[in-house]
């Protein structure tokens, strides 16, 4: 009682479903990677084994990068190196630059390429030091906004004593 390729590739597919390695929606697509492979074995098994067996090649991955990104570490899509930060001098290595990166792997251009305590330790900092207080528009307008108090001030003292001057008389 043998049975057809067809229902070994069909039982070897419906087993990765059940073991959750394979979702159902792939499955179509691994079916006939399956049932290709069992027919080479089988042109191979029938010529005993002089037929060199070329596998079809399966399609990559996707690469969820959001693994990737972890609070410690980033790892690099393109060769698993973990650091705590992408550099431009490592991604040049692999030819690409952050922007090139981030589109080949579906990451959005807000996210940092960086571990998430670097971002976050980064963040504090920034807060902390409120750089944009020492921006020099930021320093004119805090001096344009102390000259219109000092006068408003004024006005209200000039305000009084011409008020309290005519009061006297």
């Amino acid at each position: 009682m043998s049975q057809t390729l067809l229902e070994m590739a069909k039982d070897l597919v419906l087993a990765q479903i059940q073991t959750k390695t394979l979702s159902p929606g792939d499955m179509h697509t691994v079916l006939q990677q399956t049932y290709a492979s069992l027919k080479a074995l089988q042109a191979q098994e029938d010529a005993n084994g002089s037929i060199a067996v070329a596998t079809p090649e399966t399609p990559p991955e996707r690469v969820n990068w959001r693994k990737s990104i972890t609070k410690h570490t980033v790892t690099c899509l393109e060769c698993r190196a973990s650091f705590k930060q992408l550099s431009v001098r490592h991604l040049k290595e692999h030819s690409l630059d952050g922007r090139s990166y981030r589109l080949k792997y579906g990451i959005p251009r807000t996210q940092s390429l960086a571990a998430k305590e670097i971002t976050s330790r980064r963040k504090e900092h920034v807060q902390r030091s409120r750089p944009w207080e020492k921006a020099p528009t930021f320093l004119k307008a805090q001096e344009e906004k102390k000259r219109e108090k000092a006068a408003v001030a004024q006005r209200k003292r000039t305000a009084r004593a011409k008020a309290s001057g005519n009061n006297g008389r």
